[in-house]
């Protein structure tokens, strides 16, 4: 028996609506998953199958979480499980099925980040562009957005006013061209081929809408327009579509999420039902105000108010330093008494910041002061040389069309195959329209190549040969396979050659066997194991999932992060920094003078603002060094807006400059800080 005492009125009456289209606004830490994963067990209790249940968000983390809460609640005695993907996981899904239908192979590679670049990269040589013209990301995040909005590379010519969206657009062509080749997609490919095959092919769409009965959408305000497209499809027949979000929290515009769908979802499914969630469970009744006021500023929103239910919270702090160094050097003198003095858990705490060069001064203060912590977002697990070579490897042996995986592992580690000998290869591919992989034994029998050479690629394609056979006949000794083949191929060896401290070398060589476990893993928990399978994995692991690795690698540790990368997440403790005019609101957004973008800004402030539980602490500096020259810095507009009275004169306290009065005893300026901060009984409030 589904028991829903625990639910307030507003997320009872959520869970209780189980039919037709539903909006569900979900403030600030007001519950939202809870609805959700109420709302799955309470469809399944009145009669639907919960395999007929699809419910899709956009982090592995945030579908994990779903998953089990949904399992939790319907017990161990359920042996049918409601479907719980991201958005890219949900669209593999359907490729793996019907992809051929556009022409690409079933097992299609999906390509990440550095792959990608590596095929922006030829694509520009190609049409004669080097990287001083056109970085291989800037294409990549050009082509991107092209996808996004639905341009294919043949639309694109179309879409361009200026010299370098001509470029790229003949670029992109090629890029495309390259993927094709390769049988590989990109994550963008992923949304775009999948709502391509719904529009062109109406018997696979009714296939895969038949599947689900109701569809449920989570951080609905994050979709982009061709995310909307695919869940306009999904539930087309039947309409029961559930979506649950905040407009409030919508932050990521730069990556081609749309407010509008959630701000206009009652226009595009008549009789939407909309449902408030305002009661707060997670800020201080202080720290709601501020989040209150701040976001009332912005004119196109849903109507509503958080509503505290933690009243008596310590009051939000603003600090106004003298310069950047100093901002930085008070805040972690702060963090490093509460920790040493006051016992609190350096987890508890977490500074926020803007920009990704903010972080520095922090870093360098917390180093120096012997502060643990843990910078998140930055270098991929995923993203080192060794785990992109073994990768590579691996790639090969599933498709051994994938050309840039291929090129990649040829000659590493070294083998006698050198650049001209890959270079006569590949210009072969291209003069007879083959794959680099279907010329090699051409190359060897002609004498294209020279003796040593052939003699190198022969025992190069046998050893693939050998261990592709491997992984298909013995899928569940994925783990053993690939350690023999780290083995066959020698890479320890590489690694000591690289680097001569044993140390590095060693570190290097953990990382190898953390990939080789997570191989171990990937097969103990999966009915069916297979190398494709790990790949789809591994390549649909978001940033999420990375910051997760990273918590775990550092559990007791201060918490430094971009504001986007906070969302979601939720801290005792939190420092605000850098609130300044371009800064937050970023220098962009300021300049172009778009009350849309200074509306993302103010969302991205407020997301901050409603991280933090219980202490929230604003921080300012007065002066930055730009270009080599201290310049004035002006107070972000937003700390004027979070006042009581909008307009005033700034409510804050000023540290270091001709501002501060001289104490009696030379105090640093964080203890400053601190001793300005107690109370008459001279107890810090902390």
């Amino acid at each position: 028996m589904l028991n829903l005492s625990g639910l307030n009125p507003p997320q009872r009456e959520a869970v209780e609506t189980l039919s037709g289209p539903m909006l569900v606004l979900a403030g600030a830490g007001t519950g939202k998953t809870r609805v959700i994963t109420y709302r799955m067990a309470n469809l399944i209790r009145h009669g639907t199958r919960a395999d007929r249940i699809l419910s899709v968000t956009f982090t592995n983390k945030a579908s994990k979480e779903m998953r089990e809460r949904a399992l939790a609640l319907l017990g161990a005695r359920a042996t049918l499980k409601p479907v719980v993907s991201t958005f890219h996981a949900y669209c593999v899904r359907v490729l793996r099925e019907d992809i051929n239908a556009l022409g690409y192979p079933k097992k299609f590679v999906i390509y990440d980040r550095g792959d990608q670049e590596a095929a922006a990269r030829t694509a520009l040589r190609e049409i004669r562009v080097g990287d001083k013209a056109m970085k291989p990301g800037d294409l990549l995040n050009k082509i991107s957005s092209w996808k996004m909005s639905a341009i294919t590379e043949n639309e694109a010519s179309n879409h361009v006013t200026a010299d370098f969206d001509f470029l790229a657009s003949m670029a992109y062509r090629r890029y495309q061209k390259q993927l094709r080749a390769s049988g590989a997609v990109d994550f963008d490919d992923l949304l775009v081929l999948t709502n391509r095959l719904f529009l062109e092919f109406p018997e696979i769409r009714r296939k895969h809408q038949n599947c689900f009965d109701h569809v449920q959408v989570d951080e609905y305000q994050d979709t982009n327009g061709v995310q909307f497209q695919l869940i306009e499809q999904l539930v087309a027949g039947h309409h029961n579509i559930c979506v649950v979000g905040d407009d409030d929290q919508s932050i990521y515009g730069w990556r081609g999420a749309e407010v509008t769908h959630i701000l206009n979802f009652g226009h595009h499914f008549a009789g939407t039902k909309t449902i408030r969630l305002e009661s707060n469970y997670r800020c201080t009744d202080k720290i709601i105000d501020y989040a209150n006021r701040l976001v009332k500023n912005n004119k196109d929103r849903h109507d509503k108010t958080l509503i505290a239910h933690k009243p008596g919270g310590s009051p939000v702090r603003i600090l106004a330093y003298e310069d950047e160094t100093l901002e930085a050097e008070s805040v972690v003198q702060e963090i490093q008494y509460l920790i040493t003095e006051l016992g609190v858990r350096p987890r508890d705490i977490a500074i926020l910041f803007r920009t990704n060069e903010q972080p520095r001064l922090f870093e360098t203060e917390m180093r120096r002061l012997n502060v643990p912590y843990v910078l998140l977002g930055g270098q991929s697990f995923f993203d080192r040389k060794e785990i992109r070579d073994l990768l590579a490897y691996l790639k090969v042996l599933c498709s051994p069309t994938d050309e840039v995986s291929l090129l990649r592992i040829i000659n590493t580690p070294t083998r006698g195959i050198g650049a001209s000998t890959t270079e006569k290869l590949v210009q072969l591919a291209v003069s007879e329209g083959k794959s680099l992989w279907e010329v090699v034994p051409q190359g060897i029998a002609d004498g294209h190549v020279s003796k040593k050479a052939q003699i190198a690629l022969s025992d190069f394609q046998n050893l693939l040969n050998r261990f592709r056979e491997e992984t298909i006949e013995h899928p569940e000794r994925l783990a053993d396979t690939t350690k023999r083949l780290l083995q066959a191929i020698n890479y320890n060896g590489e690694i000591d050659r690289q680097y001569k401290e044993e140390t590095q070398a060693e570190q290097r060589k953990q990382v190898l066997e953390d990939l080789v476990n997570s191989i171990g893993q990937y097969t103990e928990k999966t009915r069916k194991p297979s190398l494709e399978g790990f790949l789809e994995t591994t390549a649909l692991m978001d940033r999420g999932d990375q910051n997760d690795k990273e918590s775990e690698l550092a559990d007791n540790a201060v918490r430094l992060m971009t504001l986007h990368s906070a969302k979601g997440l939720e801290f005792p403790r939190v420092y605000l920094v850098g609130m300044e005019e371009n800064l937050l609101p970023h220098k962009r957004s300021v300049e172009s003078d778009l009350a849309k973008d200074i509306a993302e800004e103010r969302r991205l402030a407020y997301v901050g603002v409603t991280r933090a539980m219980d202490y929230l602490t604003l921080t300012r500096a007065k002066t930055r060094m730009k270009w080599g020259k201290r310049r004035e810095s002006v107070a972000s507009r937003f700390l004027f807006e979070m006042q009581k009275e909008p307009g005033e004169a700034l409510v804050e306290e000023h540290f270091g400059g001709d501002d501060e009065d001289d104490d009696e005893f030379d105090a640093p300026p964080a203890r400053k800080t601190l001793t300005s901060l107690f109370d008459a009984d001279d107890s810090p409030p902390f």
